[in-house]
């Protein structure tokens, strides 16, 4: 993928990951559009990045996503990037039953359901671009389930499952998909159940992690990931059924 010359929108681009990718793809010389939920993290992000094109947008809304394919079909002609990055991360229990799944948000609708309509939505502004590139940020629990986060696992996996069956589909409109399998980044994901794991803080940095997402998508990796994740992509199942178990041997 060549990173310049492109315009790019980034959901969840306030912070974290996103965030991160933003400026890397600014820095790169691409235009960059990102959205989310807040208005006060947006303005965050542009005074990071003044040359940020903003726009507020649940993506978890129907009428939202309708209403940002619209913003940028109107005002972003050339759009020919689009990163499914927004998500959250719960620590659910089901031994009480549903009740802890329904007392927070669905991650299955703003994990799965989100990109999965967005894609739809964007692949006729992206079809037949130059450089037409559509980006999943799936996770590495979508790989090795974290017993403790079913939910979101699941979600992950369904997403990696759907990245790969949209890319044979996409080619034949001239879309290049490609799948970035994050391992556990110092983002505010999950804040109450690192909490409850005792601050749990990762060592690496949403800029650490963007850097090497940019060098294997310029390698054209169709499925980028970093450290673990790298491993558990070409895991056998015998290997990632020990790695699941060592996981959560203490759960």
């Amino acid at each position: 993928m060549q990173l310049s010359g492109n315009t790019v929108l980034i959901t969840g681009g306030a912070s974290g990951i996103g965030l991160a990718m933003a400026g890397a793809f600014l820095r790169s010389g691409s235009t960059v559009l990102v959205c989310g939920r807040s208005e006060r993290r947006l303005r965050e992000a542009r005074a990071r990045h003044p040359e940020l094109h903003t726009q507020v947008c649940d993506v978890a809304r129907e009428e939202d996503r309708q209403a940002l394919a619209q913003w940028t079909k109107q005002n972003f002609p050339g759009l020919n990037v689009l990163v499914n990055n927004a998500g959250i991360q719960r620590d659910v229990d089901f031994t009480g039953g549903i009740g802890d799944f329904r007392s927070g948000e669905n991650e299955l609708r703003i994990n799965l359901e989100a990109p999965i309509i967005l894609s739809g939505l964007f692949v006729p502004q992206l079809a037949g671009k130059p450089g037409a590139t559509l980006i999943n940020v799936s996770s590495g629990l979508g790989f090795v389930p974290a017993a403790r986060m079913p939910v979101y696992s699941a979600s992950k996996a369904g997403l990696h499952a759907y990245t790969l069956a949209i890319r044979r589909q996409l080619a034949g409109v001239g879309i290049r998909v490609h799948e970035i399998v994050p391992p556990a980044v110092d983002t505010g994901l999950n804040p109450e159940g690192r909490a409850r794991r005792g601050g749990f803080k990762p060592e690496l940095s949403p800029e650490e992690f963007a850097s090497a997402v940019m060098k294997g998508l310029e390698m054209d990796i169709l499925e980028i990931g970093y450290a673990d994740t790298e491993a558990f992509i070409h895991a056998s199942r015998p290997e990632l059924n020990r790695l699941f178990e060592r996981m959560n041997s203490r759960m």
